[in-house]
Formats: structure tokens, sequence, C-alpha cells
């Protein structure tokens, strides 16, 4: 994500949403929103989250701010999880999933690099079956089992491809 948001600065046809997540900001990690359970709740009680969903032992969200683009026609990137795909499909009239994936032994290796897991904690999330169920939305699979910079390539070329006709509100997408 970071890679195809660098690549993309500056291109006001793309907005990458900003999560909220119930973990402290942490050097070499995801930059994101943090806020404890409670304030997550509220905001959820509130209505200020579009999308919402726990994992990890956190919970993670996409404020509704975020997807504000979307009725301009804007292509916002959301990186969520598989069991809210059927409510970001309600969101917008066109959604692209794109599944990120690579075989186990790589993401062992990458999340163990991470240094934020334990190794039972790989296992037992590598373990976990995820199926990526969608209604109405169009699925690309990107093998990241390469460079990041290979994989990033690809997924903007997918991004870019998305953005045709960018700026009608008639093709909103997520």
């Amino acid at each position: 994500m970071d890679a195809a948001r660098a690549a993309l600065a500056g291109d006001a046809r793309f907005h990458f949403a900003r999560r909220l997540i119930t973990r402290p900001a942490m050097a070499g990690a995801e930059d994101h929103d943090s806020c404890s359970q409670i304030e997550f709740e509220a905001a959820v009680a509130r209505g200020e989250m579009a999308l919402n969903w726990g994992a990890h032992g956190l919970t993670y969200g996409i404020p509704a701010a975020e997807l504000s683009g979307i009725a301009c026609g804007q292509a916002v990137i959301v990186n969520i999880s598989r069991g809210v795909i059927p409510v970001a499909e309600r969101l917008a009239g066109r959604v692209t999933v794109v599944n990120i994936t690579a075989p186990n032994a790589v993401l062992a290796k990458r999340l163990a690099a991470r240094g934020r897991e334990s190794e039972v904690d790989i296992a037992a999330r590598l373990a976990r079956e995820a199926p990526l169920r969608t209604q109405s939305a169009e699925l690309v699979t990107i093998q990241n089992d390469r460079t990041v910079a290979a994989a990033a390539a690809e997924f903007v070329a997918v991004l870019r491809g998305l953005a045709v006709g960018v700026g009608e509100p008639e093709l909103n997408r997520l």
C-alpha cells in the first residue's frame, strides 16, 4: 500500500483511505490513526465509521469521511478485512477487490520480520481459513511472492486501469 500510495501521490483521481486502529503508532508499521477501544466504540456509535471489524486482538475501521471522494468519482483505496467486503459492495456503485496474496512460507517470514506477533500467533493466523467472497465486486489477484517493487508496480497498474473515467460520478469506485 505504501509503495502504491507513493507512486500515485499527487494524482487527484486516487485517495488512500486512512484506517483507525486500536493500536498505537509504531515505527515501520502502517501509518494510521490510533485510539482506544472505548474511543473506537464511541465513533461507531456516532455513525462515524463506514466499515469496521476486529482482527488479531485489535479493532480496525474506515471512517466515513475517508470515503467522501466516491461521490465525485474518485477511486478510493481501502485496506479492509475480507469479512466486510459485502458492506463495501453496498457503499459504492463499483467495487474492485484486489486480493494481494503470497504462499504461507513467504507470509510467515514477512510477519516474523515485522516483530509484532509471536511464532504461535503467526502460525494461528496462517492456519485461519479466510474465504474471499464477493457478490458484485470484480476480483483481481496479485501474487506477492517477489520484490515489493514488482508487486507494487502490478498493484499500481491495476489502480491506474480502474481510474479510467474517474471524475464521472456514475462510476463511483471503492
